[in-house]
């Protein structure tokens, strides 16, 4: 054990995920806690001023992602970073490029190994090799590559009353975007996430979801009918009786996607 403190920055857009990493870390010890940040503008700001020995670091976050923010301080004066996701399918392309990574919601020993293991890398002073994986990383842009067919988002980890909730995508009925945020519909229960449909519909699966509109996803198996109003207004329905508008350009697209031709 090092007698020389570890100072962590925390770096995430929502409360409750600081709070229960900064909980975790009052358990290590010789451990600091050099600050708190909620979006991407102010940690960058933050480990540029502290120089925190080690960073955890959500990768979508408001202002710039987890990934622009390293961008930005670039790899060589980047300290070492644990990624954090809501979205379990993302982190492969993070694995190698970061100490390590850890899905919402974690448990304590998920956060106990990945901790750990950054502590001896930085005393082994054994993260330097991990500058060339970054810098490939960000070279392909600031967004990870496609997924592989079978890694598609599976669980979304949702903030509400203080706790955190996962709800199996394969539950959720559509999805509408609201400002910054996506709402989510699973049968009478509505929940609110921080994310942009564009990286919604990049991370759902093409056969299971499909965006009918620029605001709008739905469950391929749930729509029942295909409607073509006579003034060129496009929709669907969906069982249960909800009703969606479809934008014109993606109408043909659902009509092979149901093997309908209206």
């Amino acid at each position: 054990m090092s007698a020389k403190s570890l100072r962590v920055l925390i770096a995430d857009d929502e409360r409750l995920s600081r709070q229960r990493l900064e909980d975790l870390l009052a358990r290590e010890n010789n451990v600091e806690l050099a600050g708190l940040t909620d979006n991407g503008l102010t940690t960058i700001d933050a480990i540029r001023e502290l120089k925190p020995d080690l960073v955890f670091l959500d990768i979508q976050m408001p202002g710039k992602t987890g990934l622009e923010v390293v961008r930005e301080i670039g790899v060589d004066a980047m300290p070492p970073v644990i990624f954090t996701t809501a979205y379990d399918h993302a982190v492969a392309a993070f694995d190698l490029a970061a100490i390590d990574y850890l899905v919402k919601p974690f448990d304590d020993e998920r956060f106990e190994k990945a901790f750990h293991r950054a502590r001896k890398m930085i005393e082994l002073n054994q993260v330097s090799r991990l500058s060339e994986e970054l810098r490939a990383l960000l070279s392909g842009g600031t967004s990870p590559a496609p997924m592989p067919k079978g890694q598609y988002l599976e669980r979304i980890a949702v903030e509400m009353r203080g706790q955190v909730r996962v709800v199996p995508v394969k539950q959720i009925d559509y999805m509408i975007a609201s400002g910054p945020y996506a709402e989510l519909y699973v049968a009478d229960k509505r929940y609110l996430i921080r994310e942009r449909m564009q990286t919604l519909e990049e991370r759902l699966d093409p056969a299971k979801f499909f965006r009918i509109h620029r605001s709008a996803i739905v469950r391929l198996d749930l729509i029942e009918t295909l409607i073509r109003n006579p003034g060129g207004d496009y929709a669907v329905l969906l069982k249960g009786g909800v009703k969606l508008k479809v934008s014109r350009g993606r109408f043909e697209r659902l009509e092979e996607l149901m093997g309908l031709h209206i």
